[in-house]
């Protein structure tokens, strides 16, 4: 009895020190993009909801050599600090650059 309780005991250590090792590897990442971004299809398919983001999306990952997409969103330029320039400098005319959020994983 006491080698039974033992063994499910190792097994259960076993698989803990494994899934930890696993989510530890694991790494996700944000990434901010506008809307004008050369060659992405953003304004076309990110931005706008279209069906085509998913695939725009996950293309994004990969050039940036993350396996996984998490998840991509339209975001507000309130939700971004520092690194994006004032409202001013990004709009043209009437038009103002717009932002979307990626999220990629390896």
């Amino acid at each position: 009895m006491r080698y039974t309780f033992a063994r499910y005991m190792l097994a259960g250590l076993s698989l803990a020190a494994i899934l930890s090792a696993t989510a530890a590897r694991a790494e996700r990442r944000i990434f901010i993009i506008a809307n004008n971004a050369d060659g992405y299809g953003v304004d076309r398919c990110l931005a706008t909801g279209a069906a085509c983001g998913v695939a725009v999306a996950t293309a994004y990952c990969k050039s940036r050599d993350f396996v996984q997409l998490q998840s991509f969103h339209k975001i507000d330029r309130d939700e971004i600090t520092g690194a994006v320039r004032s409202a001013s400098e990004s709009c043209h005319g009437s038009s103002c650059d717009e932002f979307v959020a990626i999220e990629c994983s390896r």
